[in-house]
């Protein structure tokens, strides 16, 4: 944000200061949602207990190098608010930062979308009517949440960061009980068999492999403090924050995962109905595990769901108010909160949860969705940090720690290009369909100042996203992509 801008801010209204703890839950409300109830079978589909312990650490490490980045970031750059969109447009331009802006939006609204279906779905198990969460009345009432959420957030940031420090200390009591639980009942017999995989589950290569996706949707909500930079009492809380919010989380993920291979065979696993988590703890304590674990998977969801909301309309609350959108989402209330960003959101999942009803597989396509559009704007963030280091920028003023930043920017980048290579060409080309039209904001947001439309490097960029977009579009109707 510019220091011209910043007195237009004050007079829109009072900001919300967040301290560390707040932003380390929002950290936390962010990453610890569905996917969490749904790791056991996920993971059980694919590998053994040697595979998933490789899996995690190569996933912890590589998160926590991502991390790491947006600390470094938060530091060295403390003048750049909304962290994800933001770096970008500083390395590489206002076009590759506008559509980091859109991809982070775009991944948290497929986010909302998920969690929707994930809660219809998992209701459905007692209403049939509800099926997997893609029904006409799934829809109905997931609409009715959606815009009951809408007007909540509305009343103001602090109020909503309150609401989700409680619901984020609700949601953590059912997982704990979940991992203390399958411990106390853990069977070492059942846990040996399940070390090295069973007989579907391929080389121990192909089982580490098969995790790794599943691993990015759970770590979404990493960069979270990082967005919410403007709003924090002291900046250096954001790094810490991101740290010890990723901390906490990668220790709840990893042990979910492993325990509940000493409750059953993973053959079982697989086969269990999501959310298994709750197929898991029945099994290790009766029918009541099941209901208490679906109860804390809508408690999670909707802590998960505010935190999201929040972080997809800040984001484009910023990008508005560095003239890289349409003005009018630059808008705010008495509240401190960006009301037509908001509501754009909204209306984004809206429509999607409409085209849930016309898929082949909703939750999956949500899922997977929210991962790719993530990928790239990470992947930015991770190749601004790399830049600072190749040109020096900041370090000649500040070397201290240059050496330790230039290994986690060049890992972190590394990671990011390997998540972008693993989720396939089939999601990458379903993201440039969201991508391509979505240029017309910022054609918009150029006009508004007046400015040429596009430079040379930016049309090229254009062609690439208009060519990837066509393509995901004949291959829909050509049936060799399906939702």
């Amino acid at each position: 944000m510019t220091t011209t801008e910043e007195p237009q801010r004050q007079a829109a209204g009072p900001t919300a200061k967040l301290s560390m703890l707040t932003m380390t839950g929002m950290v936390v409300g962010s990453m610890v949602g569905a996917g969490v109830f749904s790791l056991p079978r996920r993971f059980a589909q694919e590998t053994g207990v040697a595979g998933a312990l490789i899996a995690w650490s190569i996933a912890g490490f590589g998160m926590l190098m991502l991390a790491f980045v947006f600390q470094t970031l938060a530091n060295r750059k403390p003048e750049l608010d909304a962290g994800v969109y933001a770096y970008a447009k500083a390395g590489f331009g206002q076009y590759l930062g506008f559509y980091s802006a859109i991809g982070y939006w775009a991944s948290a609204g497929m986010g909302l979308v998920f969690y929707w279906v994930f809660i219809m779905s998992t209701i459905g198990a007692v209403v049939p009517a509800l099926g997997e969460g893609d029904s006409i009345l799934a829809i109905a009432l997931s609409s009715l949440g959606l815009w009951g959420f809408f007007f909540l957030i509305r009343r103001g940031i602090k109020e909503a960061a309150v609401i989700n420090r409680i619901v984020t200390v609700a949601k953590l009591v059912p997982i704990v009980v979940f991992i203390l639980l399958c411990v106390f009942v853990l069977k070492p017999q059942v846990f040996a068999e399940n070390w090295g995989g069973a007989d579907y589950a391929g080389s121990l290569f192909d089982q580490v492999t098969g995790t790794m996706l599943v691993t990015v949707f759970v770590f979404l909500g990493v960069e979270g403090a990082s967005v919410y930079s403007r709003h924090a009492k002291r900046r250096a809380d954001v790094g810490r924050a991101t740290i010890l919010g990723f901390l906490s989380v990668f220790a709840i993920f990893a042990s979910v995962t492993i325990v509940s291979y000493g409750v059953l065979p993973m053959g079982e696993i697989a086969k269990l109905r999501q959310p298994s988590m709750a197929g898991v703890l029945a099994a290790a304590v009766g029918p009541w595990g099941a209901w208490f674990v679906s109860i804390g998977l809508i408690v999670s969801v909707l802590g998960a769901y505010l935190a999201w909301s929040l972080m997809a309309a800040e984001v484009l609350f910023v990008a508005a108010k560095d003239k890289d959108m349409p003005r009018f989402l630059g808008r705010s209330n008495s509240a401190d909160v960006p009301v037509p960003a908001l509501l754009m959101t909204a209306i984004f999942v809206q429509v999607v949860l409409i085209i849930t009803y016309f898929s082949h597989d909703a939750f999956n396509l949500a899922l997977d969705l929210t991962s790719a559009l993530t990928l790239i704007p990470f992947f930015l963030v991770a190749c601004y940090a790399l830049k600072l280091v190749i040109t020096r920028d900041t370090y000649r003023d500040t070397p201290h720690g240059f050496g330790r930043e230039a290994t986690i920017a060049v890992l972190a980048t590394l990671y990011t290009m390997y998540l972008i290579f693993a989720a396939g060409l089939t999601f990458v080309l379903l993201s440039f369909i969201i991508y391509a039209p979505a240029t017309v904001l910022f054609v918009m947001a150029r006009r508004e100042q007046g400015k040429r439309v596009f430079t040379g490097r930016e049309l090229v960029i254009l062609a690439v996203a208009l060519i990837g977009a066509a393509a995901g579009i004949v291959g829909l109707a050509a049936g060799w992509i399906t939702i």
